[in-house]
């Protein structure tokens, strides 16, 4: 069973690439790509990964593809 995180994405932040945990328990990542034609959501999926220490392909967008608001499957 795929683990889901609730993360709230940053695009275009000079703080990034970063991974913050915040209270309730979802991240905020904040990635340099801008949010055009998917750049930041791929820079997310490249940063969750790696945060995790899981290959990308591992890591799946599934809720919030045009929203800061985003939900990730990781692949166990």
């Amino acid at each position: 069973m795929p683990t889901v995180i609730r993360a709230t994405i940053t695009p275009n932040s000079r703080k990034g690439p970063l991974v913050e945990t915040l209270d309730d328990g979802a991240l905020r990542l904040y990635v340099r790509a801008p949010a055009v034609e998917g750049k930041a959501n791929r820079a997310a999926i490249e940063l969750l990964a790696r945060h995790l220490g899981v290959p990308k392909g591992a890591v799946r967008l599934t809720a919030g593809a045009t929203s800061r608001f985003k939900r990730f499957e990781i692949d166990d």
